[in-house]
């Protein structure tokens, strides 16, 4: 498979393995948690600080446990003003980043490198976080599509590429352009195993709907009429057809063939299940009730600014949300909360946990919170920022939303919509009218006033409400997260900075086994914190200096005979102690393997 070579890519290849871990610390002031409940880090979560170390933060929590990925790095423009430094520890490295305090611009020859060195260690990391039917998206444009699409297929496996959506992100060109105007950007979509992934199906929209009529009063209900003829090579699908009026139909148009047998012809007839037009003497097509097709629609690639939003309605929709008024500069390009929602209603299902490693604005929380309202559901929202606004407008953003927040404006809705041409509306004219009526009629009293525009061929009918008041909560909480210092195993040796015992758990419990702690039990006399397939891990640590000068810091025979006693199920054990006092030949009978900290943990970390 062809790999892309860059700059510093021998220096980033495994960065995210040397990128220490930090114990996410919780800032109750700043959280928004549920009436009567403490911040936690079960809730959402929106953390602060860089999101590479946020995403190695929660690898012992949320390893393998995230279903939906959504990201919206730097484009790399040459106009966003973003820095690249990670620390790499390589001289030649640092050597080459010396200017890197400097903000990425369009002078900057090297700014594709350094854009591909800061995206592979995330990636890698936000790939250890996926589950296993689980996806990523990740918005771009073209200064980084191509380039980005090739590391993905090396670091996810190019089996594992799902698609790539086309977001008509413009509602009107831009006539500035140069060239052309932009109108669009790319979703790129991988899997972490896409054999086994399958996309929910969409609703169907109300356009969709009104295409399913019932003529000829069918008891079964609306159909809509489907084609007969067919491309593909069929060897049953050439014969003649005869008319309800007896006109011959000598075969297929030419080129193509019946879809179905002469045999399936005439039992779908005798079912009332083909339709001859209005004369009784047109070319058959076959009728698919609306009420025994699919609940829903496949997901397609195209999708237009009028589904799921534009770049301006994303701009306008945070600019009433954080009440910005119309002279200030919201300073970030906000994607559209139904482009969000989109890829969690393909994406999800009622449990799952959604990341948002460049959150922005907050529109990914928004969309899990509007999700949730919608199914009843309990997905779980982690959004990282590491820019000052995390504060004041990523969680500012979301604390409106969840509470309501207040609107002065006209919040408009539509009511109604048809695709008009000429012979549609000289055909349907007065049944386009009088749906129209009915609906001013039905629904004038719960609108300020009923507008109705044709616009790019579109019948809209849309009913506007001037709000004065609060926009209705959305409901939901959330935990407000920044980094701590590095979890430094060495200062078990001398007592200082040492990490909680729930922290440490699962950090040891990921380094062993590459799996995440969903809970860490209650410290007991055995030590056990948790287990897998095959393996049951303990843990005999105290975040006390004394704890550490006494007996009870080491494996010793009494915790042997309690870590046996309960282990019921036959497994190894791992055990995570500062010392032991038995003999290694001694723990092999009872199958317990002894790690030593901190060197045990280093030594796994590097293997």
């Amino acid at each position: 498979m062809p790999t892309l070579e860059f700059k510093g890519k021998q220096f980033v290849y495994s960065h995210h393995l040397s990128v220490p871990f930090r114990e996410l610390k919780i800032d109750a002031k700043k959280s928004l948690p549920e009436k009567g409940k403490k911040p936690s880090l079960d809730d959402n979560l929106i953390i602060h600080g860089d999101n590479l170390e946020a995403l190695k933060a929660l690898l012992p929590t949320h390893a393998g446990k995230v279903d939906c990925i959504f990201i919206d790095p730097p484009y790399n423009t040459g106009n966003e003003g973003w820095c690249y430094n990670d620390n790499v520890r390589s001289p030649l490295m640092k050597e080459w980043l010396k200017k890197s305090a400097n903000p990425v611009d369009k002078d900057d020859l090297e700014r594709h490198d350094k854009w591909l060195c800061m995206m592979w260690p995330r990636l890698s990391l936000l790939r250890e976080l996926l589950s296993e039917n689980g996806t990523i998206w990740i918005t771009l444009d073209d200064n980084e599509a191509q380039r980005c699409k090739v590391i993905l297929d090396e670091l996810f496996g190019e089996n594992n590429f799902v698609t790539c959506c086309i977001w008509h992100k413009m509602d009107s060109p831009k006539n500035t352009a140069i060239h052309f105007s932009e109108d669009h950007d790319y979703i790129l979509v991988y899997a972490k195993n896409s054999e086994s992934w399958r996309p929910n199906l969409l609703e169907r929209s109300e356009e969709m709907l009104a295409r399913y009529k019932n003529p000829d009063n069918d008891p079964r209900g609306a159909w809509l009429l489907s084609d007969m003829a067919a491309r593909n090579h069929y060897s049953q699908g050439l014969y003649e057809i005869k008319t309800p009026s007896g006109r011959l139909i000598k075969g297929p148009p030419a080129g193509s063939y019946w879809r179905i047998s002469k045999e399936k012809f005439s039992e779908l007839e005798k079912d009332n299940r083909i339709w001859w037009g209005e004369s009784g003497d047109n070319r058959p097509g076959i009728k698919r009730f609306l009420s025994e097709v699919r609940s829903g629609v496949v997901p397609q690639t195209l999708w237009s600014w009028k589904e799921v939003g534009s770049t301006r309605n994303a701009k306008q929709e945070l600019s009433k949300i954080m009440a910005t008024k119309s002279d200030a500069d919201l300073f970030i390009t906000p994607k559209p909360t139904d482009l969000v929602r989109r890829i969690i209603d393909i994406s999800t299902n009622e449990h799952s946990i959604v990341l948002d490693s460049f959150a922005g604005s907050g529109a990914t929380g928004q969309a899990v919170l509007a999700a949730n309202k919608k199914d009843k559901g309990d997905r779980k929202f982690i959004l990282i920022e590491c820019e000052d606004y995390a504060d004041d407008l990523t969680a500012e953003r979301l604390k409106r939303i969840i509470n309501g927040y207040e609107f002065k404006g006209i919040q408009k809705e539509e009511l109604y919509s048809e695709k008009i041409t000429w012979s549609i509306f000289e055909k349907k004219y007065q049944k386009v009218i009088d749906q129209v009526n009915a609906i001013e009629n039905l629904q004038a009293s719960e609108y300020d006033n009923i507008k109705k525009e044709i616009k790019d061929g579109m019948l809209s009918v849309i009913g506007e409400r001037k709000i004065t008041k609060k926009v209705p909560a959305l409901g939901g909480s959330f935990t407000y997260c920044t980094l701590g210092n590095p979890i430094d195993i060495e200062s078990l040796l001398t007592g200082e900075g040492l990490p909680n015992y729930e922290t440490l758990a699962q950090y040891v419990f990921y380094t062993a086994t590459g799996q995440s702690l969903e809970k860490v039990a209650k410290p007991s006399i055995d030590g056990f914190i948790g287990e897998t397939d095959l393996f049951r891990i303990h843990l005999i640590y105290q975040p006390d200096k004394v704890w550490l000068r006494s007996n009870e810091a080491a494996l010793n025979a009494d915790k042997v005979k309690a870590i046996t006693n309960s282990n019921k199920t036959g497994k190894r054990a791992i055990v995570f102690a500062v010392a032991k006092f038995m003999s290694q030949k001694e723990l092999t009978k009872q199958r317990i393997e002894f790690c030593q900290l901190p060197y045990a943990v280093h030594r796994i970390l590097g293997d």
